[in-house]
Formats: C-alpha cells, structure tokens, sequence
C-alpha cells in the first residue's frame, strides 16, 4: 500500500489522520510538520489524502462497528445506599441498551 513513497510511513498516516479526525487545512497540516521538521506541500498531503483515506476507512470501520444515526437517553435519580444519585443509559435505534452509567452524588 505505502510502497515507493519519498516519505516514511509513519508521516503519511499521521497527515492523513490530522486531516480526517481534526478537519485541520493541509496548510495547517505543513505548518504542523515543518515544527517537526518535515518539509512537505500541501498538494503532496492533498494526494495522500486522496489515496489512503477511503482505505483507511474501510479497514477501521470494521473496528468501529455498527453506529445507529438515533439515540434516545434515560435519565432519572434512584436512592442508592441512602444517597441521591444521577442514573442515565443510552439506547442506540435497534434498541440494544448501550451504557448505564450512575454514580454522581448529589447531596
């Protein structure tokens, strides 16, 4: 996949993750990597973009698993060992009970 590139692997997906993740420019991006001492063009970051990051894409999404576009939140307050505390749960569509998550206090 990396094969015959001029820069190392490691630089390639790091620009290319900054552009995806973070939405930064690619003049951002050459800025960023000139403080650490790479010198590389937008363009060059524009391309790399272009070619690795629908495969990067696929080979993460199989690790992400699935996520529903619809979330519904529950949230009440129980009484738990005598004290107040805040209980929520998140339930994506297909309605698979996601996180329960309590434990602020509230007194």
């Amino acid at each position: 996949m990396f094969k015959r590139r001029r820069f190392p692997v490691e630089i390639i997906l790091v620009c290319v993750r900054w552009y995806c993740k973070y939405g930064i420019s690619y003049r951002d991006i050459v800025e960023m990597m000139q403080e650490r001492g790479v010198d590389v063009d937008p363009s060059t970051i524009m391309r790399w973009v272009h070619r690795y990051a629908p495969e990067l894409e696929n080979r993460v999404r199989w690790y992400q698993g699935y996520r529903a576009a619809s979330w519904r939140v529950d949230e009440t307050y129980v009484r738990v060992g005598g004290k107040w505390k805040y209980l929520f749960r998140a339930i994506d569509k297909p309605i698979d009970l996601d996180a329960v998550m309590a434990g602020l206090d509230l007194a």
